[in-house]
């Protein structure tokens, strides 16, 4: 609508009483083809929902009205419908440039970005599809930009890191990778999935001249280091015995359990109050997690089970590749935004009074 126009728009009541709809408005009308589109509003507990019919006529031979073509119609709701509106403005922005290239959209007012009504959040998701490179953002950081939106960006590249870290792993268990060293470099660059306690993982491995750790793990309110030892997910993790009708260690847990004493023993006494080339790093009695096997197939007396051995462990917790994996999912579940409530597509040809 161009400045000095005004346009009406009547909203009546469809037949069915369900859902409203406005008149038709010609898009594209030759004489022998007529594209229409007709806006339906339905509404919902919090909010009304603009859908839109792409409507297709052709004219008759005789006598010369126009037949509707359902083949060639298109239902859109109200998320494709926002999706569309979005889309037709973007592109009319780049096709006011000359040139062929890359565009990022961002309306920027005397040099400062403005967001108009949207929300940073859902600014910097957007933005996050191509800035990947945390150097991107630190860049950007030193531009003009908002604080809010800096900080969007920077959660929002964090969230995307998160889930394609969680794909990652769901898809290596999937595949069944058992090399030990493909998870480690996972957890090493994903330790966040061990749990919110713990902020940063550390490049140190060595605590004596014979005995390198796979990750030693600083706690977010006592800076204290826990240690993590990494086995192969194809491991047992638990064993039955029919005669007594209980689980117990595998023995493969059961060496890894003895090889986490050892190290806990080490790291508390050369770590106490810092390693001699590294004073910053501190154990004081710290804790081990043993990562082993699989319970993708458990039911709920082997978790049950798994759960009470490690309530009997002391300093040691033995999870699973699935648990961790598990973990890392209800962690990104927490800081992900709620998706979008799912509405079922609305029947509208009833309600279509033409």
């Amino acid at each position: 609508m161009a400045d000095n126009e005004i346009t009406r728009i009547d909203r009546k009541e469809a037949a069915s009483g369900r859902i409203s709809y406005g008149d038709a408005v010609i898009l594209h009308e030759t004489r022998k083809t007529r594209v229409a589109l007709v806006p339906y509003f339905i509404p919902h507990s919090n909010h009304t929902e603009l859908a839109i019919k792409l409507q297709t006529y052709k004219k008759a031979p005789l006598p010369h009205e126009w037949v509707f073509v359902e083949e060639k119609s298109l239902n859109l709701n109200g998320a494709a419908s926002d999706r569309l509106l979005r889309a037709l403005r973007d592109h009319l922005a780049v096709a006011e440039q000359d040139d062929d290239g890359a565009y990022l959209l961002l309306r920027v007012s005397e040099g400062t970005a403005d967001l108009g009504e949207h929300d940073p959040q859902m600014v910097a998701s957007a933005l996050a599809k191509v800035l990947s490179r945390e150097e991107i953002v630190n860049h950007l950081s030193g531009a003009d930009l908002s604080d809010e939106l800096v900080s969007s960006l920077r959660s929002a590249i964090r969230l995307r890191e998160m889930q394609a870290a969680v794909a990652d792993l769901r898809d290596k268990l999937g595949r069944g990778d058992t090399d030990e060293q493909i998870y480690q470099d996972w957890c090493e660059k994903h330790y966040w999935a061990f749990g919110s306690a713990y902020v940063v993982n550390d490049e140190v491995r060595n605590i004596s001249a014979s005995d390198n750790l796979d990750m030693l793990l600083p706690t977010v309110i006592a800076g204290y280091r826990d240690l993590v030892e990494l086995k192969r997910p194809n491991m047992d993790v638990l064993r039955y015995d029919q005669a007594h009708r209980n689980y117990y260690w595998s023995a493969d847990v059961s060496r890894a359990i003895g090889q986490c004493h050892r190290y806990l023993d080490i790291l508390h006494e050369v770590a106490a109050n810092g390693l001699r080339d590294h004073p910053e790093i501190v154990a004081y009695h710290p804790r081990a997690i043993i990562v082993i096997g699989r319970s993708n197939d458990w039911d709920a007396q082997v978790l049950r089970a798994l759960h009470g051995l490690n309530h009997r462990l002391s300093s040691v917790t033995v999870m699973t590749y699935d648990q961790l994996l598990a973990q890392g999912e209800r962690l990104l579940s927490i800081v992900a935004p709620e998706d979008d409530e799912i509405e079922e597509e609305a029947e509208w040809d009833d309600d279509i009074p033409f």
